[in-house]
């Protein structure tokens, strides 16, 4: 009965998901918004299925491997359309639009090098610090080690912060908030309280806290674009042997583009490279397949969406209404 009532509510929250989407391909009629109306849809129910899934004794490591190799099949998807964090940044972005504050932009190098220094916290999570901690206490057992590995426990317990990025605003465990019997936490805020100690540990999270929320108010997206989570396959893909990697990628036809620069400028992220290129599969690992330049360009087929080489979305000439409305 119990495995009959956690598939219920997973059946519901799959429900109202494809619900949700339905209604907005049905009565949305606005080509340059529709697709980001679903992906608010998606994030939120990723948001409650991350909720949904920490209610249980996972293994913490299967959790991580998944989202870091999912960039090998599907680009940087868990970060355009499933991470957590990502969502919360895109309310801030909502109310900033509501107040009708315009937005800044980096410098296209400083922004570039932000990107490049995601990989060097990836490897300092993935693999020194683990390495200095093994050193220092090594497991009893190799048993023990795989255990401890499994849960992100001992001298893995830097992997979970590259597991941050998912934590729901109300989390199933004892958040550093507590509202009549509800823990509320926010991403990193734990682990920050946790690596900093008691007596500066709460200041620490709160200036994090300010931190990301006001930049993320007049940056889009800016914890995305150093976030050691969301690094991608970049350095494997250089190699011609793997530039199939990944199967889920833009691709550009130079002979529709006439250079707009709208790609250029609605991109959370500021890629530039859809712009840049001339044409072909769009080789960057900025982007986050928000999809928001797919949909924004108004050029009938100028932008696709691919898995493989079969198409799956593209761009639409919105200025006009189409065939099909």
């Amino acid at each position: 009965m119990e495995l009959l009532g956690e598939f219920l509510k997973l059946t519901v929250l799959g429900g109202l998901t494809i619900a949700g989407i339905l209604v907005i391909l049905i009565w949305k009629k606005n080509l340059a918004t529709k697709v980001t109306y679903i992906r608010f849809v998606v994030q939120l129910a990723a948001a409650a299925s991350f909720f949904y899934l920490f209610t249980f004794p996972v293994w913490q490591l299967a959790v991580l491997m998944v989202i870091l190799l999912m960039p090998l099949v599907l680009g940087r998807f868990f970060c355009g359309w499933l991470c957590p964090f990502a969502l919360y940044m895109d309310i801030i972005t909502l109310i900033r639009k509501a107040l009708k504050i315009r937005y800044r932009n980096l410098p296209d190098k400083l922004n570039k090098v932000l990107h490049n220094l995601r990989y060097a916290f990836l490897l300092l999570f993935l693999f020194f610090i683990p390495i200095i901690l093994w050193s220092i206490k090594p497991p009893a057992t190799l048993d023990s080690a795989v255990l401890m590995g499994l849960l992100l426990a001992g001298p893995f317990e830097p992997l979970k912060v590259l597991l941050d990025p998912a934590t729901p605003l109300i989390v199933p465990w004892a958040g550093p908030l507590e509202v009549n019997g509800v823990y509320f936490s926010y991403p990193y805020v734990q682990k920050i309280i946790y690596y900093s100690g008691e007596v500066f540990g709460s200041f620490n999270a709160l200036i994090f806290l300010v931190l990301t929320i006001v930049g993320a108010f007049f940056l889009r997206r800016v914890w995305c674009r150093f976030c050691p989570t969301g690094s991608s396959v970049a350095i494997i893909n250089r190699f011609k042997v793997f530039k199939w990697i990944p199967l889920l990628h833009l691709d550009k036809d130079k002979e529709k583009c006439t250079k707009c620069g709208i790609c250029k400028r609605v991109c959370p992220v500021q890629v530039t490279e859809v712009y840049e290129q001339e044409g072909g599969k769009i080789n960057t690992s900025m982007c986050m397949l928000c999809l928001r330049c797919v949909e924004m360009c108004p050029y009938e087929d100028c932008l696709k969406v691919k898995i493989g080489r079969k198409t799956i979305f593209n761009s639409r000439n919105w200025l006009k209404p189409s065939e099909a409305e």
